[in-house]
């Protein structure tokens, strides 16, 4: 793993170049000490100390020439820190990414517990069939298949390139028994098991299409354009969502959906409107943004 040496001096060397570089281009410094405990075999503690400089060699699993390449794509090209890593971390889980996928974001981890908490009042959703439409990196799919050990959880995507991390992220956390996953475009796959879900979880596209491009370069240049993109209002694809999921779910079933702010009244109204759901509210992330909207199935 790591098959390159380099001299204590000169990683200190390179760290100052690329310190002051981060800090001319308002990248955090924080993102250049991850990278330096990711590639090399230095802890955090030596690498916030600084006390690695007298070392004859430490062990690296890149050389200084593509560490510099490396945090030019960051600080240069903006390319999101965690495709330079090939991974992120996201609830308890260590999930590979690439750009194939969009990044998990912390705000959406709360999508698991809103559903576990409306499990306690209605245990029997626990078991059964569970949906995460537009899995990508099969964050939510992993999460709820750990969640709900008692449950059978279906992870569908388009995009065949994200639908290999997803499987790649279930083989490497064990979880590929729990999970089946599908190419496909939300419930196309699923034909044959309508009425049966528990459970229907989404993160889809709901950035408006004008919006996309004017978003931080390492979003708007960097990560998948159709994982972003929710048409001209960026309610498209909730639309098909909200309309096609009570052919889905059970009695009771749950559809939680992650939205973009500002939204939550216009989608809590398109759910009313088609008098399939009771129990419909939205739901705040922990910044008090209204991150996500509920309903059940009548």
């Amino acid at each position: 793993m790591f098959e390159q040496e380099i001299s204590g001096c000169d990683l200190f060397s390179w760290y100052k170049e690329a310190r002051a570089i981060a800090l001319d281009k308002d990248i955090s410094i924080g993102e250049l000490h991850y990278i330096l405990e990711e590639f090399t075999a230095l802890d955090s503690l030596s690498i916030r100390l600084q006390n690695y400089q007298h070392k004859e060699k430490i062990l690296s699993k890149k050389t200084l020439l593509e560490l510099t390449e490396i945090w030019k794509l960051r600080t240069e090209k903006k390319h999101p820190i965690q495709y330079l890593i090939g991974k992120c971390y996201w609830r308890d889980l260590e999930l590979k990414v690439t750009p194939d996928v969009l990044i998990p974001r912390p705000e959406t981890e709360l999508i698991i517990d809103i559903a576990l908490q409306v499990t306690q009042d209605f245990p029997m959703l626990k078991t059964g069939h569970w949906a995460d439409l537009g899995t990508g990196s099969g964050a939510i799919a992993l999460s709820l298949a750990k969640t709900f050990p008692q449950a059978h959880i279906h992870a569908i995507d388009k995009s065949p390139n994200a639908l290999s991390v997803a499987q790649e992220n279930a083989q490497n956390l064990g979880l590929t028994e729990k999970i089946t996953f599908y190419n496909g475009s939300w419930f196309q796959p699923l034909s044959r098991l309508k009425k049966s879900f528990s459970g229907i979880l989404s993160n889809p596209p709901y950035i408006p299409s004008d919006i996309v491009p004017t978003l931080q370069p390492e979003v708007a240049n960097h990560e998948p354009k159709s994982a972003l993109d929710g048409g001209k209002d960026g309610l498209q694809n909730i639309k098909i969502i909200i309309n096609q999921a009570p052919e889905y779910l059970q009695k009771n079933g749950l559809l939680i959906i992650e939205i973009m702010a500002g939204q939550a009244p216009e989608v809590c109204k398109i759910l009313e409107s088609t008098n399939q759901y009771h129990s419909i509210k939205s739901h705040a992330d922990l910044a008090q943004i209204q991150r996500f909207v509920i309903a059940q199935k009548h």
